[in-house]
């Protein structure tokens, strides 16, 4: 399978001097859930801004669709048209008056017809749940909303690749499992969906690829279903096991459990009340 997005041996120095990626190498398949796993400074969200041009390589090269990035102004608008980013903060950006005035922005700046903006607003907001919501104004939004209407903006755009910034921070459970079905729903939509998270659980359970990052650097790249066999990797990477990892693991000490962990609690619990079933 061809690869649409690609970290070529990345490096970038601030400009105080810091690292914010050393040497990072990683590839993003077309369709796919991906998840940046890593710590606080492993360089997840300097990765994401390099993938959406916001930041420019110090050494190494971004590529999209099998093409290197090209920083000139054409070049930029049109990876940024497929490659949108999420903000963590949502505030950050939101900065219309009223909810479709937000998501609206984007296509405007396309120049498209009146027409084709209102259809592509429509759409980006019922993918989001937002669609009732669309006049209220966004300073009474609760946070959930906001990151909503940040997802429902870029998509507006209709991107191939949609890049969040911890996208379940500052969500309670109730709202991270909803936005997770906001989530899921793109990708059923072909969107490919490029995620940081801190969360190992959401991660396993999510995910398709897990990218682990360390100190700047991608320090291995795995099917999600894969991880119970990278338990060196994710504790050099400062990663606990999933919980459902660890309990099965727990079972199995028992002869309650065998073969390859369940990807989350709910599915485990489905195979022990199975096994139990006369």
């Amino acid at each position: 399978m061809s690869l649409l997005l690609e970290a070529c041996a990345l490096r970038h120095v601030y400009a105080d001097g810091s690292i914010g990626l050393d040497d990072c190498t990683l590839a993003i398949r077309p369709g796919s859930r991906n998840a940046l796993l890593g710590s606080n400074g492993s360089g997840k969200t300097t990765l994401l801004q390099h993938f959406n041009a916001l930041l420019r390589p110090t050494d190494g090269q971004v590529r999209f669709a099998g093409q290197p990035v090209d920083y000139g102004r054409t070049g930029l608008n049109a990876l940024r048209r497929q490659v949108g980013l999420v903000f963590q903060n949502p505030d950050r950006q939101l900065f219309s008056a009223s909810v479709i005035e937000d998501v609206s922005f984007g296509p405007l700046n396309l120049g498209l017809d009146e027409a084709t903006v209102r259809q592509r607003v429509g759409q980006a907001l019922a993918a989001v749940g937002m669609t009732d919501l669309a006049d209220k104004p966004v300073h009474h939004l609760s946070f959930g909303q906001k990151k909503r209407v940040c997802i429902a903006g870029v998509l507006a755009m209709q991107p191939a690749v949609l890049l969040l910034d911890e996208p379940m921070a500052g969500l309670d459970a109730a709202m991270q499992v909803e936005l997770q079905g906001v989530l899921d729903g793109l990708t059923a939509q072909g969107i490919t969906i490029v995620l940081s998270t801190h969360d190992v659980d959401f991660a396993y359970r999510w995910a398709d690829d897990i990218h682990l990052l360390v100190a700047g650097r991608c320090l291995a790249s795995f099917a999600a279903g894969d991880l119970p066999q990278h338990t060196l990797a994710l504790r050099t990477a400062g990663q606990p096991l999933p919980a459902v990892v660890e309990l099965h693991r727990a079972l199995a000490g028992h002869g309650l459990g065998n073969g390859m962990p369940p990807r989350s609690l709910d599915a485990l619990l489905a195979h022990l009340t199975s096994k139990e079933t006369p």
